[in-house]
């Protein structure tokens, strides 16, 4: 039982501690390209303060809300169609991660293949930092751990443990 929750503890820590490193970056690097992308447009533009001030808190709402849907439906654990295949959240995740691709690429006076794939590097950490916070945040987190490895305990034909 102590191996146990331990390993439970060291997978919070180690989820908090990638949280602690990917999002602040993700979010500082945002910060910097939108403005970066912001200043190709002409001077006079009012669109020129948008990637900068708009981007950031977009990206957090949108990959933590995301997140949270799909860690209440992992708790929740009824067995229905998974909240990720509605329209609005694949839909939102990815607005975000072409705009930050896309700032990324646009922020520099060079484009190149490396530019974008450092950009798509730098932009899939950081969501996949934002997305986790519901879970690594929830006190169901070991549960639901658990419950998960109880399933797959279980023979492939057979159902898993009752979880209650």
């Amino acid at each position: 039982m102590d191996e146990r929750r331990g390993a439970l503890r060291a997978l919070r820590v180690l989820m908090w501690v990638v949280i602690a490193v990917e999002v602040p970056v993700y979010l500082v690097w945002l910060v910097q390209v939108g403005y970066e992308a912001g200043q190709q447009l002409p001077r006079g533009d009012v669109a020129r303060w948008a990637p900068p001030v708009l981007l950031p808190p977009a990206a957090v709402l949108f990959c933590v809300a995301a997140g949270w849907v799909w860690w209440g439906a992992v708790v929740a654990a009824t067995g229905a169609r998974s909240p990720l295949r509605e329209r609005w959240i694949p839909a939102s995740l990815v607005f975000v991660a072409v705009s930050s691709v896309f700032c990324g690429v646009v922020s520099v006076d060079d484009p190149s293949v490396s530019v974008g794939l450092l950009s798509a590097t730098v932009t899939a950490l950081g969501m996949t930092g934002l997305f986790f916070i519901p879970a690594a945040a929830s006190r169901q987190l070991p549960d639901v751990v658990r419950r998960r490895s109880r399933r797959t305990a279980a023979a492939p034909g057979e159902a898993g443990p009752d979880p209650q």
